[in-house]
């Protein structure tokens, strides 16, 4: 029977292919773009469930609170913490340690040529108890022995030593060789540990200075992880853990937490995190636009079928004479999606093998098709059954309804209902396209009002380079002051750098650290209101790299005069009620007393999703090892070639690096322009599988009403006349379509707009725009069949009357 089923279901595609090779067009892109969609969201979803003991690891999270209404949320915690917490806990089975390589590279000396290692990370003795970590080759026992030893991913390995065997071999990092000891698997994508490389945190530990500072307890630089006994009251153990750290910090204002494994992916409340997180709500709206790009690829397949109908009445009322069932006309239409949904899923495969490199990119992520890929297997195995159900359910109940007598009878055979069901469908996938199109149009204008706004500094042609803390560790204070004015001074002399600063922080942007506390105080201050402050150590030539604009006061003289003052930016001075005139007040920072000088308009060293807190500049060369280079016009490679040479005077055998300050700006806003991306992308597809439905119904409509279209060429009708009577009935629901998508559009991407503390407004043009590309779009391809329905010899559509 079910043999017979597929045999009719082939015969009826093939008489009706032209439909047909519409409906696997339409549903394989639908699925193909859904298969993707569902694939990355399975992905968020079991971020480090793969972990064997998931259930019983959990991370220390703390909370700083700084007044009443500031709380800071750290995911660091001290070195100590975790060793202090086994030992009076025995609810504790296991404790490790990880630290993860931040801001700065390490970078690997392989026969002197040097590779910098973003994805390496320290941890102690214990991360390969607690983690499961698959070896190729090696083992952690030699790793957890030797202090100076590394472990490397099986693709780090192979891009460092290609084909040879890299267990033994050295990477040299700083001054000390480091020997590989195991080779380890890739990490999976849904793993919060993606790390290319392994370092002992005893290797950070063999310089006694860097140990006693990372052992002080008020040093937050480890995410500690602990592995629990099943059955542990959570509550009980963060109370004790609570009650050590507050013993050992002798300060009341912190809070413990204790986050399990498989939440850290979507934390998003951290003050700043080394873990890439995901978004919650993010997630849920994937899950939504792959669902509906599935549904409005099976719309065109239930539209054009039930459209159909009426010209499969006599076949079916014939077999339900001769003894067919209801329940077997069922299933023999549902026979005939299966098919369709078969033939659309090779389709499908297709697609989606050649799509995934350029996936894979976009997301950051290694998915693969292949054999023993369950979860894609499992995804395309369930969006096939989705398709199968959505396309088969309503064609295959309305066609087995049919009876026999009222067909012959040439009654009607389609209700008013099923008419405007299939109408109500085609709004419905316009609706969701020019949603779409609207948000490609806001994601687009917000971007490029980011792009041209001036965030009240110079960003174009700056460049930056920073020298690091384990270069200066052997010269005293006033050496490395000394070294750093030398070089300062080197760069000033080249005829490509127009100006240069001395900083203490890496760039004018992404300036995150903040300190808050009793040594920093002005005259009215509150006693218990301790702010967060940004704090930025600069030079007299800072402003002439970056070009600030002062409001008040002036900027930093040359020589001494203004060591202890200090210059604020406008959100400073009003959230801090500093007394006025503000030029003259006392104000000390980081306990260094002395006077503001200045003023600094508002600018944005932040992103533009943060609104601009109080910064606070310091005039001076302590801990300054960052030089900020104003490049001179259309002298950028001159001006790279100076300064690495200046470089490789003075630091001879060390990595050099550079950055550039546009360059970073833009990086800031890279998932903000992934998004733009991925809403083109979508609504594209979106278009794509609409106008192939509509295409379909309007060239069934030009057959259906072949006759009528001939009796009115032959009684006058014009060519414009006919496509105008054709098109306005697909016309009238895209405009619809416009009317329900353009108050939801506007309220959905407001909400998005909400993540920028500097926005656009939601502009009535951008619905009429997205209203008339939808339009046009809707008319182009109805009007292809129209015309060709008009221009057709009416003599052909009469003959048979």
């Amino acid at each position: 029977m079910l043999k017979n089923h597929f045999k009719t279901a082939w015969r009826n595609f093939w008489k009706h292919r032209g439909t047909g090779f519409i409906n696997i067009a339409g549903l394989s892109v639908g699925m193909a773009s859904a298969v993707l969609i569902f694939i990355w969201v399975q992905n968020e979803l079991s971020f480090d469930k793969q972990e064997p003991d998931a259930a019983n690891i959990f991370r220390i999270k703390n909370y700083l609170s700084l007044d009443k209404t500031t709380t800071w949320v750290w995911e660091n915690s001290p070195y100590q913490i975790g060793d202090a917490a086994k030992k009076q806990l025995p609810e504790i089975e296991a404790v490790t340690r990880l630290r993860p390589v931040n801001y700065m590279p390490v970078y690997f000396n392989i026969n002197g040529e040097f590779f910098p290692e973003e994805k390496a990370a320290y941890v102690d003795s214990e991360w390969f108890n607690v983690f499961k970590v698959d070896f190729v080759s090696g083992n952690a026992t030699a790793f957890n022995q030797h202090p100076f030893s590394i472990i490397l991913s099986e693709s780090s390995a192979k891009k460092y030593f290609a084909n040879q065997d890299a267990i033994g071999k050295t990477i040299k990092i700083d001054s000390n060789n480091y020997q590989v000891q195991a080779v380890m698997k890739d990490a999976p994508a849904n793993s919060s540990f993606r790390y290319d490389a392994y370092i002992p945190v005893a290797a950070r530990h063999a310089d006694v200075k860097q140990q006693q500072n990372e052992m002080q307890w008020g040093n937050f630089y480890y995410l500690t992880f602990l592995k629990l006994r099943p059955g542990t009251n959570i509550k009980k153990v963060t109370s004790k853990i609570k009650s050590i750290l507050e013993e050992n910090r002798k300060q009341k204002n912190l809070e413990i937490g204790l986050t399990p494994l498989s939440e850290i992916h979507f934390e998003n409340d951290l003050q700043n995190s080394s873990i890439i997180h995901g978004d919650k709500k993010v997630v849920v709206i994937f899950i939504v636009l792959g669902v509906l790009l599935l549904l409005i690829a099976c719309i065109n397949y239930v539209n054009l079928t039930t459209a159909r109908a009426s010209l499969r009445a006599k076949e079916v009322s014939i077999k339900k004479i001769v003894g067919a069932g209801r329940s077997q006309l069922f299933m023999q239409f549902v026979a005939e999606s299966a098919l369709v949904s078969l033939m659309a899923l090779v389709l499908t495969i297709v697609i989606v093998a050649a799509c995934l490199p350029a996936f894979n990119s976009f997301t950051e992520r290694n998915f693969t098709l292949t054999a023993d890929s369950r979860y894609l297997w499992g995804t395309l195995l369930i969006t096939l059954l989705a398709t199968i159900v959505l396309n088969s359910i309503y064609p295959a109940l309305l066609l087995s309804s049919f009876k026999p007598l009222n067909t012959f009878r040439g009654a009607s055979i389609l209700r008013l209902k099923d008419t405007s069901l299939r109408k109500g469908l085609v709004v419905v996938q316009f609706t969701f396209s020019i949603f779409l199109i609207v948000g490609v149009i806001t994601i687009y204008r917000q971007l490029a009002f980011i792009r041209n706004q001036n965030p009240g500094y110079n960003r174009e042609q700056v460049m930056s380079f920073n020298v690091s803390y384990k270069l200066l560790k052997k010269y005293d204070a006033k050496q490395g002051a000394a070294l750093m004015s030398t070089i300062k001074q080197k760069l000033l002399s080249q005829s490509s750098i127009e100006a240069a600063s001395l900083t203490d922080v890496q760039s004018v942007l992404n300036n995150d650290g903040s300190s808050s506390g009793d040594s920093n105080d002005w005259d009215g201050r509150p006693k218990d209101f301790v702010p967060p402050i940004t704090f930025v150590g600069v030079d007299r030539d800072y402003t002439k790299v970056v070009n600030l604009k002062m409001t008040m006061g002036r900027w930093f003289l040359p020589g001494t005069e203004d060591k202890h003052n200090v210059i604020l930016n406008e959100t400073a001075a009003r959230e801090f009620n500093l007394h006025k005139p503000y030029i003259g007040q006392r104000f000390t920072a980081q306990g260094d007393t002395g006077r503001v000088i200045g003023i600094v308009k508002d600018f944005n060293f932040r992103s533009f999703h943060e609104k601009i807190t109080p910064l606070v500049m310091k005039n001076t060369d302590e801990y300054c090892s960052s030089f900020q280079i104003k490049v001179a016009a259309h002298k950028q490679g001159d001006a790279i070639k100076a300064v690495e040479a200046i470089w490789k005077e003075n630091f001879p055998g060390e990595p050099f690096s550079y950055r550039f300050v546009d360059q970073e700006f833009d990086k800031m806003y890279r998932n903000d322009a992934k998004s733009s991306g991925l809403m083109s992308v979508f609504a594209i597809v979106a278009i794509i599988i609409s106008c192939l439905g509509l295409f379909g119904l309007a060239a069934f409509t030009a057959e259906q009403r072949g006759k009528e279209i001939g009796i009115r060429k032959v009684l006058g009708a014009s060519v414009p006349g006919i496509v105008s009577l054709l098109s306005i009935d697909f016309i009238v629901l895209v405009v619809v379509a416009l009317l329900i998508a353009s108050p939801l559009a506007w309220w959905l991407m407001g909400k998005w707009l909400q993540n920028f503390a500097y926005r656009i407004d939601m502009q009535w043009w951008v619905f009429i725009l997205a209203g008339i590309i939808s339009v046009l779009i809707a008319f182009i391809t109805v009007s292809f069949q129209a015309i060709k329905a008009a221009v057709a010899n009416p003599v052909k559509s009469l003959r048979s009357e």
